[in-house]
């Protein structure tokens, strides 16, 4: 499997206290444990677990996923923007690895 790749669409500005949409996909397989390959053999489960967006350091979405979600999961919200600051994006696989992005939003 190549490395899973993080997407993400959202403004780059906004005015303060005004709700804006934010889309995520992330490129995975989402391997749910049940499949098996060509010599019969369970293909290992292998899936994001979970979905975490926090601002300025304060979480404002958690996902728990399960193997039934898609490969290539796509996530999408509405969060109201208070000031200036960051989004960060955490995606969590079965695995261990963390798949991280970061987007900043100005408020003017």
């Amino acid at each position: 499997m190549s490395t899973p790749t993080p997407r993400v669409r959202m403004p780059a500005t906004a005015k303060a206290g005004e709700v804006i949409e934010v889309k995520t996909l992330i490129s995975h397989e989402m391997e749910t444990g049940q499949r098996k390959d060509s010599s019969g053999q369970t293909v290992p489960r292998r899936i994001i677990k979970k979905f975490v967006a926090t601002f300025n350091g304060k979480e404002v979405l958690s996902a728990d996923w399960h193997p039934a979600v898609a490969a290539n999961p796509y996530q999408a919200f509405f969060v109201k923007v208070p000031e200036t600051g960051t989004f960060e994006f955490s995606w969590f696989d079965d695995n261990g690895e963390i798949y991280k992005s970061a987007h900043k939003v100005t408020v003017g």
